[in-house]
């Protein structure tokens, strides 16, 4: 089990490496990317609005409610949702959700292509079928600290308005709780992992996908296992990330 998973990692690697090699002629990869943009960043855009919003409402009422204590100071609300919307929700748990949504896209369009010969046909015209199907999703995904940012506002925004309007805490003390002990590198670590968790939704659904075999029953299939290994994938990292970054 241990040689399968060791050989699956290796040809990986060497899918990525492929990746890059013979690239498509621009004119034909600018209609490719542009494409990919749509499907896979502006495509994302309105659940990731969704979920971070009521989240980081969720986030502001659960920690008022938790705030029995009167001597607590309030503005700890607005400092909570801060530091849980930027350091874990927004990079890491949105990034999990879209191993759902972009992940499953990703392998059962290249799935659906593998069982159809469509990239047997590509590699007759002579076509590197790795750059022509992954490399746009790659540059696509370039975009996906955009969407990680508008998460993060929207998290905070959806916090203040739950903790302003709910009469948990006053604006002007949840303004200050999110001025509190901000460190900007926790900006810079949360885009950090964002980027290295693109590279991992564009490549590990394209892996699973590409190097299906079977039919259209194995397709879902796969879309399923990708999923499952892009989330480990991403948990992993960001305990290492984690532990290399914010470590003292």
């Amino acid at each position: 089990m241990l040689i399968r998973y060791l050989s699956q990692i290796g040809k990986y690697f060497l899918m990525i490496k492929e990746v890059f090699k013979k690239p498509t002629k621009w004119s034909a990869m600018r209609v490719l990317i542009f494409k990919e943009i749509d499907d896979l960043i502006i495509g994302s855009l309105g659940i990731v609005a969704f979920i971070s919003f009521f989240v980081g409402g969720v986030v502001s009422i659960q920690t008022a409610l938790n705030l029995t204590n009167p001597l607590i100071p309030k503005y700890l609300i607005g400092f909570a949702t801060r530091q849980s919307v930027i350091l874990e929700f927004a990079p890491t748990f949105i990034s999990i959700i879209m191993a759902g949504k972009m992940g499953s896209f990703i392998t059962s369009s290249i799935g659906s292509m593998r069982v159809t010969e469509q990239i047997d046909a590509l590699e007759v015209m002579g076509v590197n079928s790795l750059n022509y199907l992954v490399f746009p999703k790659l540059i696509a995904l370039l975009l996906y600290p955009f969407v990680i940012g508008i998460s993060m506002f929207l998290g905070i925004l959806g916090g203040w308005i739950a903790g302003v309007y709910g009469g948990f805490t006053s604006s002007d003390e949840f303004i200050q709780g999110l001025q509190t002990e901000f460190i900007p590198f926790h900006i810079a670590y949360a885009f950090i992992k964002t980027i290295l968790f693109a590279l991992l939704l564009a490549t590990i659904p394209s892996f699973h996908g590409y190097y299906m075999k079977g039919g259209a029953l194995e397709v879902g299939k796969a879309s399923t296992v990708a999923f499952v290994w892009t989330s480990v994938a991403i948990i992993l990292t960001n305990y290492i990330l984690t532990q290399l970054l914010l470590s003292k």
